[in-house]
């Protein structure tokens, strides 16, 4: 299954010049595009992201917040920050709630935004293997269900299906994005 990436940020060009970048120099990737970060988490409860790099300073939403929310719905996801300005106390920010992987500054070269992708992916990739090779050794010993192993393997490939919000009554509770109108 191909990597997806998301790209966030207010700035049409940059989003461009971005995608473009990768579309070039990493076909395998499919990219995603968002200048509203509102949209970009309602796409990230729809489908999975191997890693999103957003734009610090956005209207609305910084980047942090934006990280920080999508941390809480794939916590898998690598997260990044783009920003033209060298704010400590705003990366800090970001690393402490948003747990960044990253920080790239704007203007970026394209030599090292790339190899830092690559990077970062692999490390995800990696850590994934690991989690489940202990996973099928915890099933194999009998410390893992093999109900527990599936669940953990579907929410590794569709982040958040297997979470259900039951109302007092044992009523599935749905949320807007789960309602379809008649």
């Amino acid at each position: 299954m191909p990597e997806r990436i998301l790209l966030v940020d207010d700035e049409p060009h940059v989003l461009a010049s971005l995608q473009r970048l990768l579309r070039q120099e990493r076909p395998a990737l499919k990219v995603e595009c968002f200048s509203d970060p509102a949209e970009a988490l309602a796409r990230s409860r729809e489908m999975s992201f191997a890693l999103a790099l957003s734009d610090y300073r956005m209207p609305g939403m910084d980047g942090v917040e934006l990280l920080e929310q999508l941390r809480q719905i794939q916590p898998d996801c690598v997260r990044m920050i783009l920003s033209a300005y060298a704010d400590l106390n705003g990366l800090l920010d970001a690393i402490n709630r948003a747990r960044i992987a990253s920080f790239v500054a704007k203007p970026w070269f394209d030599d090292a935004l790339l190899r830092n992708l690559d990077e970062l992916l692999s490390e995800r990739r990696r850590g994934i293997e690991t989690r489940e090779l202990a996973e099928l050794e915890r099933l194999r010993q009998g410390a893992m269900s093999p109900q527990a192993y599936e669940l953990a393997r579907l929410e590794r490939l569709e982040p958040g299906i297997t979470h259900v919000d039951w109302g007092p009554n044992g009523e599935v509770l749905l949320t807007p994005l789960d309602v379809v109108p008649s």
